[in-house]
C-alpha cells in the first residue's frame, strides 16, 4: 500500500506532500491544476522512462519520494518483494516501511533509489510492480492489445492456468534446443564434416606425438644440461678426485678423505686430551665428506654417455613446438585443447544414424509440448467463458447493460518462416513462450449489434469502463495492491458516473484505490478526498499544492465540480444531497 507521496518540481508542482489511506481515494482539482503531476509521479515510481520536459521550469531536478508498506499484499507477493529488496541491499525503515525515491534532472538524466540504495530504474519498477498497478489512458489503449487480453484471461484463471503454462514452457524449451541442433546438423552437415575431418586430423597429430603435461618445460632444463655436459662432467669429476684422490693413484693420502684420516689418526694417538678431544670434530668432517664424495659419483653415473642423448632431446623439443604453434602456447594448453576437441568432435556426428535418432528426439518432445499446448488451450477456453460473463455482468451496471464481452481464444496460425511451428490436430501453429493460443476481447455495445474488436468497437468511454469492469472482476483473488486509475470514468457521465463510482467503492474493499477523476458523482463514493490547488502570483509564476479536504470542504469542492456552483446554496444543498446518495448506495450495494 502507498502511505504517502512527496513530489518536489514536477511540472507545476514546486513541492507537494500527500497522505494516502485504505480505501477509495479520489484526486480532483481545477484543469491544469496538476492532477495529472500526480500520476506522472507514480509512473516514475513504476521505473517509467523519465521525460526531462516535465521538471519544473527554473528547477535543475524532480524529485518524487514514495513510502510503501508491504505487509498487506498476498504471500507470493510479499516473497517475490523481499528478493528484490535482498538484491538490491535495501533496507525498510523502522516501521517495516519502503522508501523508493526517483528523481530526474533538468538534462534528462534520472537516478533510482530503493530502501536507501542507488538501484537502476527496472529494479525499482520491478518493486513497484507488485504493490502499483498504474491505469492511464495509455494503459487503457494497451487493453486493446491481444498480449494484454491473454495476460488478463491468465490472471482470471489462476493457477490452473498458470501451473499448465510452466508446464509448456519447460517442454517447450526442450523441444526447441533439439529442434535447433537438428536443423543446424542438417543444414551445416557439409560444414560439420569438415569440421570434424580437421578435428580428427588435429587430434591424430597430437595423439602421434603424445605430448605429456610440462614435458616442453622438463626439456628445457635437460637440455641446458646436455649442452654444458662437458664441462659440468669436468667440474664433478675434479672435485670427486680432490675428495677422494685420483681413481689410478698409488700414493697415500692423495685425497681430502686420506688427509683427514691420517689428521685424526695423529690425533687418536697423542697423549694429550686437548688433542684427543679434537678428533670427533675431525670425524664429522670426515662423514661430510663421504657423504659429498657419494652424491658426486652418482651424479656423474646419471650423466648421458651417448653422444646423441642431446640430439633426441632437440628432436623432441622440435616435435613439441610444432604443437604449440598451432594449437596452444604451451604443452598444458595443447593437451586441454585436444579435450575439448575431443569432445566437440563427439558432438559432430553428422551419420544418417545420428540424425535420424536426433530426429526421434525432437518429435518425441514436440509430442510433450503438443499435449500440454491442448491441455493449456482447454483451460483457457473454459475460463474465457467464466471471464466473458463476468465482466458483462459488471457492463451491466456501468449502464452499459445491453454490452455483451467476449473473450474468445483462438489457435495461432504459424507463418511461412515461423521461428517455432507447431503441428497440432493437423494444423501447424505457433508455438509461442505463452502457449498456442491467441486471445481477443470483443465488445457488442448493445443487444443485437455485431460483436467486434475492442479496438474497433469501444469509445473512449466504454474502453474506461470494459477496463474498469475487467479490474474489478480480476480483483476477486487479489488483495493489497494499490491500484491507480487517471480519468477512468472519461468521456461518461449520469447514471454511468454514479456506477462507475460504485464499482471504484467495491474495488476498495479488497485494494487501496486512488482515483483522479473530473466527475462528482465519483468523487461521492471517497473515502478520502485530495484536492489540487492552483495558485497563480500575478507575475506568470503557477504553483500547485495537495491537501486532504474535509467534510465541509468536500461539500464546496463537489459544489465546484457540479459546473461550478462552489459559491452558491443551491450548488453546496446539491453536493450534500450527492454525498449522502453516494452513502446510501455504499451501504446498500457494498
Amino acid at each position: 500500500m502507498l502511505t504517502e507521496i512527496r513530489i518536489d518540481g514536477l511540472g507545476v508542482i514546486s513541492t507537494a506532500t500527500a497522505q494516502f489511506h485504505e480505501g477509495l481515494t479520489v484526486l480532483t482539482g481545477e484543469t491544469g491544476a496538476g492532477k495529472t503531476m500526480v500520476v506522472t509521479s507514480l509512473h516514475l515510481l513504476s521505473g517509467a522512462r523519465a521525460d526531462a520536459g516535465r521538471v519544473r521550469v527554473g528547477a535543475s531536478k524532480a524529485v518524487v519520494e514514495g513510502r510503501f508498506v508491504v505487509d498487506d499484499v498476498n504471500d507470493a507477493a510479499r516473497a517475490a518483494i523481499g528478493e528484490v529488496l535482498e538484491s538490491a541491499g535495501a533496507e525498510a525503515d523502522e516501521d517495516g516501511s519502503v522508501i523508493a525515491v526517483r528523481t530526474v534532472n533538468s538534462d534528462g538524466r534520472s537516478r533510482a533509489h530503493l530502501g536507501g540504495r542507488g538501484v537502476p530504474a527496472a529494479v525499482l519498477g520491478e518493486f513497484t510492480s507488485r504493490l502499483l498497478t498504474v491505469h492511464g489512458q495509455n494503459d487503457q489503449l494497451r487493453l486493446q492489445r491481444p498480449e494484454q487480453q491473454l495476460a488478463a484471461l491468465d490472471q482470471f484463471a489462476g493457477d490452473g492456468v498458470a501451473s499448465l503454462l510452466r508446464k509448456y514452457q519447460v517442454h517447450r524449451r526442450t523441444w526447441l534446443d533439439a529442434r535447433t541442433e537438428l536443423l543446424e546438423r542438417t543444414a551445416r552437415s557439409r560444414e560439420l564434416a569438415l569440421e570434424a575431418d580437421r578435428l580428427k586430423h588435429s587430434l591424430a597429430e597430437i595423439d602421434g606425438i603424445a605430448p605429456e603435461p610440462g614435458e616442453d618445460t622438463r626439456l628445457v632444463a635437460e637440455i641446458r644440461r646436455l649442452s654444458d655436459l662437458d664441462s659440468l662432467r669436468e667440474a664433478a669429476a675434479g672435485a670427486h678426485e680432490a675428495l677422494s684422490g685420483a681413481a689410478d693413484s698409488s700414493a697415500d693420502g692423495g685425497g681430502v678423505l686420506d688427509l683427514l684420516g691420517g689428521a685424526r689418526a695423529r690425533l687418536d694417538s697423542a697423549d694429550d686430551p686437548a688433542l684427543t678431544a679434537l678428533a670427533p670434530r675431525l670425524g664429522e668432517a670426515i662423514a661430510v665428506v663421504v657423504d659429498v664424495t657419494t652424491e658426486l659419483s652418482g651424479y656423474l653415473s646419471e650423466l648421458p654417455s651417448d653422444p646423441s642423448a642431446l640430439d633426441t632431446m632437440l628432436n623432441r623439443q622440435a616435435e613439441l613446438k610444432s604443437l604449440t604453434r598451432k594449437y596452444a602456447p604451451d604443452i598444458d594448453g595443447v593437451i586441454a585443447w585436444a579435450d575439448e576437441s575431443r569432445a566437440r568432435l563427439d558432438s559432430l556426428d553428422v551419420s544418417e544414424d545420428a540424425l535420424a535418432k536426433l530426429a526421434a528426439e525432437v518429435e518425441t518432445a514436440a509430442g510433450k509440448v503438443r499435449e500440454a499446448a491442448r491441455k493449456l488451450s482447454a483451460a483457457r477456453t473454459k475460463a474465457a467463458s467464466k471471464l466473458a460473463a463476468a465482466v458483462s455482468t459488471e457492463l451491466g451496471g456501468l449502464a452499459m447493460g445491453k454490452a455483451r464481452l467476449e473473450v474468445q481464444v483462438r489457435p495461432l496460425r504459424a507463418s511461412a518462416q515461423d521461428s517455432a511451428p507447431l503441428d497440432v490436430d493437423g494444423t501447424t501453429l505457433h508455438a509461442g513462450s505463452n502457449g498456442v493460443d491467441e486471445v481477443e476481447f470483443r465488445l457488442s455495445a448493445h443487444s443485437g449489434a455485431q460483436s467486434l474488436p475492442l479496438s474497433k468497437s469501444a469509445s473512449g468511454g466504454e474502453l474506461s469502463r470494459v477496463m474498469l469492469a475487467l479490474e474489478v472482476v480480476l480483483a476477486g483473488s487479489d488483495h493489497g495492491a494499490t491500484m491507480v486509475f487517471d480519468e477512468v470514468d472519461a468521456g461518461v457521465g449520469g447514471r454511468a458516473a454514479v456506477e462507475i463510482g460504485k464499482r471504484l467503492a467495491r474495488l476498495a474493499r479488497t485494494h487501496q484505490v486512488i482515483v483522479v477523476t473530473h466527475l462528482p458523482q465519483v468523487a461521492a463514493f471517497a473515502d478520502t478526498h485530495l484536492v489540487v490547488n492552483k495558485s497563480d502570483d500575478g507575475k506568470g509564476k503557477v504553483d500547485s499544492g495537495v491537501r486532504t479536504l474535509t467534510d465541509e470542504e468536500r461539500v464546496v469542492e463537489l459544489a465546484r465540480m457540479l459546473a461550478g456552483l462552489d459559491d452558491t446554496e443551491t450548488g453546496r444543498a446539491h453536493a450534500e444531497e450527492l454525498l449522502e446518495t453516494a452513502r446510501s448506495e455504499r451501504s446498500v450495494s457494498l
